[in-house]
């Protein structure tokens, strides 16, 4: 994975393409932050500061920067620091509501303010709000455009995840069988992260129906060899 960073950010040098070199250092913030290893916030933290500083040196638009905020913030919630992760999408918020809008590369159309608000959800579940979670979540599901396919198991996890917090077991298994739905169209590794942190968080709730209902879908043959696959 660094390899191909790295290339990337070599072909953006070659392009003398400062944004495109902006995103791929926003994109290898990931890696640490995921990692489960908090000796490595310095290096997500290091990387995001490299891809402001060529995102400053390409003229970036509004909805780049709002993007850089959403993934500082994902990073620094993957930390710990959702006080400060909220604050960065808060101000990424302030950005889209604000700023003169001015041209993105044309990679960057998937972000908008939809997106940003299921970073905005997983940020508060994480932050243990789960009212306001599953708002924004739900309302972000609402709107998703639908060609959104992937996306859609991520947040439908993530709402299954509120559901667990609230001590509902039953919707949580509803949500989960409905992202394993979707990844069964749609295969997407990070939201089968979510389904399966969704089931660890059920253990106390083993014995009943639909948690089994829901092992029965989960290790099922098509989706065990998809995740065995990615």
């Amino acid at each position: 994975m660094q390899a191909s960073f790295v290339i990337a950010l070599q072909a953006a040098q070659d392009a003398q393409d400062a944004l495109l070199g902006s995103a791929v250092l926003a994109h290898m913030v990931f890696t640490p932050a995921f990692s489960g290893d908090t000796r490595r916030a310095q290096e997500a933290r290091d990387k995001i500061r490299a891809a402001r500083a060529f995102a400053r040196r390409g003229g970036a638009s509004p909805e780049m920067l709002a993007w850089l905020d959403a993934v500082e913030a994902e990073a620094e919630t993957r930390f710990g620091d959702t006080r400060k992760a909220l604050r960065l999408i808060h101000h990424a918020e302030d950005i889209f509501a604000s700023e003169e809008p001015r041209p993105s590369p044309p990679w960057l159309d998937w972000f908008s303010p939809v997106r940003l608000a299921g970073f905005k959800g997983n940020t508060l579940l994480a932050a243990r709000q789960p009212g306001p979670a599953r708002d924004t979540l739900q309302d972000m599901l609402d709107h998703l455009p639908d060609d959104a396919v992937k996306q859609r198991s991520v947040i439908l996890g993530d709402l299954a995840a509120v559901a667990v917090s609230e001590n509902d077991p039953e919707q949580a298994c509803s949500l989960a069988e409905a992202a394993l739905d979707q990844l069964s169209r749609n295969w997407y590794a990070t939201g089968m992260d979510r389904v399966r942190g969704v089931r660890e968080s059920l253990t106390r709730w083993e014995s009943l129906p639909c948690v089994r209902r829901l092992d029965e879908r989960l290790y099922d043959w098509n989706t065990t060899v998809n995740a065995l696959s990615g």
